[in-house]
């Protein structure tokens, strides 16, 4: 399932818990909220997500520094750097997407899928 916001649609502050996160979006559009109000109180870290970067967040999916391995990380990852970037939300349930981090070369397979993230 294809979740999609356009990033012209206004963050709606007042949901419940429910409606964040227990949802059939899974809280993509939650965390993608997050990366959105986080570009306006942190500007530096959205002007790294726009170079390409993968910065460390609260979520699993940021690149601290090069290792000689690729990474997993989380959708909700992917869905909150696309709101930090000033993307539209754009994320499939369904899908994996392969990145990778324009600082430190390391590569990050972003994923729904909770036995291949571990521990989150």
């Amino acid at each position: 399932m294809r979740i999609y916001r356009a990033i012209s649609d206004p963050v709606r502050d007042i949901l419940s818990y429910e409606e964040r996160i227990e949802g059939p979006d899974r809280g993509l559009i939650n965390s993608w909220y997050v990366g959105r109000r986080l570009a306006l109180s942190d500007p530096d870290i959205s002007v790294k997500a726009k170079n390409g970067e993968l910065p460390v967040l609260a979520v699993k999916g940021g690149v601290e520094r090069k290792i000689n391995q690729s990474k997993i990380g989380s959708l909700w990852y992917l869905a909150t750097w696309q709101g930090l970037r000033g993307d539209d939300l754009d994320v499939d349930l369904d899908a994996e997407v392969e990145m990778m981090c324009s600082r430190t070369g390391v590569k990050v397979l972003f994923t729904g899928d909770i036995k291949k993230l571990g521990d989150i």
